[in-house]
């Protein structure tokens, strides 16, 4: 039997321990993230749980044993991976992890991670040599009005492609910082149910708009239909109220809420009466 080293068997109970401590479990990648703003992370991390970097055989071991459905959490770690493991449902840390992404400026050889584009417009510079080294990278810089501008937008490096360094560098003096920094999530874990990002992905504004469509449909529904509960119970009675009355008017049938009102009438079709009687005399 090959010999297991002590640190590795404490690390995996560490890492099992983590992850039967906590309701969410996610593996997270860590990859091209400068120690500067991985301390950061951590210290924001610390607010809502734990993020364990450990050997990515070390974590598979550790899913495993601790077994069930988090054992395939296992089949989302690639690359430099981590457990982050918190308090927090997979939507919200979703969030939070996007919240605490950055953007830093491209230094040459990276893969673009989406569509890198120049916008029209004016820049800081001033005439010079600039125009002819932003027309070297494919930027439509040119002088107008005594400034730099570009012409017109313009797509530099398509997601997927690498980024030259000379546009790397263009895009640096243009202060636009392409790469995005921080943790990706790969998949979390939350009560028997893995969650995976495109699950994760909402428009929260259209969401909230659809809930209350939904509420606002149900809510009508169940006064049409009559069904009474603490929500509808109110509309019902006011409802129940008004067709009474209006009942109770059209067979002049007198109670306290609709005397006046019946004697109201009363007295106009008595004085329309009187009116053509007056008429005939």
């Amino acid at each position: 039997m090959a010999h297991v080293a002590e640190w590795k068997i404490r690390e995996v109970e560490e890492l099992k321990n983590i992850i039967t401590s906590y309701p969410s479990i996610a593996i997270v990648g860590i990859e091209n993230i400068p120690a500067p703003q991985m301390q950061k992370l951590r210290e924001k991390i610390r607010e809502i749980g734990v993020l364990r970097v450990s050997r990515n055989r070390l974590i598979k071991r550790a899913l495993e044993s601790v077994g069930g459905k988090l054992a395939e959490l296992s089949n989302s770690i690639s690359g430099q991976s981590a457990i982050l493991a918190t308090r927090e449902n997979p939507f919200r840390l979703y969030k939070f992890i996007k919240e605490n992404r950055i953007n830093a400026p491209a230094k040459g050889g990276e893969v673009a991670q989406k569509d890198i584009e120049v916008k029209a417009g004016e820049t800081p510079f001033k005439p010079g040599p600039i125009v002819g080294e932003l027309q070297r990278v494919g930027i439509p810089a040119a002088i107008e009005g005594g400034k730099v501008v570009i012409k017109k937008d313009k797509v530099l490096v398509r997601a997927g492609e690498r980024i030259p360094r000379e546009v790397a560098q263009a895009l640096t003096r243009l202060e636009i910082y392409p790469i995005e920094i921080g943790l990706s999530l790969r998949a979390v874990y939350e009560d028997g149910v893995i969650f995976k990002p495109d699950v994760l992905e909402i428009d929260e504004e259209r969401f909230k708009s659809e809930l209350i469509t939904a509420i606002r449909n149900a809510l009508l529904l169940a006064i049409d239909r009559r069904w009474v509960t603490r929500e509808t119970i109110h509309y019902l009675i006011t409802k129940a109220h008004q067709d009474a009355l209006a009942l109770s008017l059209s067979i002049s049938y007198p109670t306290r809420s609709n005397i006046e009102i019946l004697l109201s009438k009363a007295h106009a079709q008595a004085m329309q009466l009187k009116g053509l009687l007056d008429k005939k005399m």
